[in-house]
Order: structure tokens, then C-alpha cells, then sequence
């Protein structure tokens, strides 16, 4: 009886690891705008959208979110359990930058596209500004990258 309830023990523990490794398995791309290289992790399922960046306490410097939808659309993002300061870039399906939003922690103030967008691209806030990257830059790798649903 004892070693059936270590086998069953063991078998929960193995379930559960391996549901942790799965949800916890990350894509990132690198991207360039504008000559500066970034990383960023992508969200292109509805789940990872709307999980975002929630509850992270930080950014490392060159490091963002790639927000990937499946078509282009009116986007608008906010910061309901976000605690660290955004700036959002928006841009349509050939990579350029439509405009740039910055947004304040655990808001739920919106944040638009100015027009139909097919990623948004968060980073700290203030990396696009002093940067001097603005709408009209092209973001490049992009190319291969697409929403899952």
C-alpha cells in the first residue's frame, strides 16, 4: 500500500513538472528597428495576448513583448496587473510603425492603434524615444512570425 501511494506521489509530481515545462517553453525573435537590435518574446496565442505582461517586475533593457495577431485590426492595449512602465509600438503587416504609446503601470486606460495594426511591440518605457524610433520606421524579422489562433 505504502509503495503504491510513492508511485502515484511520483506520478503527480511528473505530471505536474512536466505542465510547468510546457507552459513555461518561450519563443523570442530578435528584431531591428533602426539599426537597434532587440529581443522579444512572443505572444501569439489568444491565452499569451491576453496574459501579456502581467505581474513581471521587469524588463531587461533590450527586451520586450511581440504582441501577434492573426489579422490586421484597430488594436488597443492596457495595464491591468502590469507593474512595470510601457511604451507601445504599433505596426501593420509590412512592419512599419504605425504610431507609439506610452503606458503607465496597472491602468486601464486604452491605448490605440491609429490604424489597422497586426503587432504590437512593448518594451520599457522610453526605449522607442530615446532611441529616436518613431512611426514610419520599419521593424525587420517580422517576416516569419504569425499568430497561432
Amino acid at each position: 500500500m505504502r509503495l503504491m501511494s510513492l508511485v502515484c506521489c511520483g506520478c503527480l509530481f511528473l505530471l505536474t513538472f512536466s505542465q510547468t515545462v510546457a507552459s513555461t517553453n518561450l519563443q523570442y525573435v530578435s528584431l531591428q528597428i533602426a539599426g537597434y537590435t532587440l529581443s522579444a518574446e512572443v505572444a501569439d496565442t489568444h491565452a499569451s495576448r491576453a496574459r501579456g505582461l502581467m505581474f513581471r517586475e521587469s524588463l531587461n533593457a533590450n527586451t520586450g513583448m511581440l504582441f501577434v495577431f492573426p489579422k490586421s485590426a484597430y488594436l488597443s492595449m492596457w495595464m491591468k496587473n502590469t507593474v512595470i512602465p510601457l511604451s507601445v509600438a504599433f505596426i501593420d503587416e509590412e512592419g512599419i510603425i504605425i504610431n507609439i504609446a506610452d503606458m503607465q503601470p496597472n491602468t486601464h486606460t486604452a491605448h490605440y492603434s491609429t490604424n489597422l495594426a497586426k503587432y504590437a511591440l512593448e518594451m520599457n518605457i522610453g526605449w522607442f524615444s530615446h532611441r529616436k524610433i518613431d512611426a514610419g520606421d520599419r521593424v525587420i524579422g517580422l517576416e516569419l512570425i504569425s499568430a497561432t489562433n
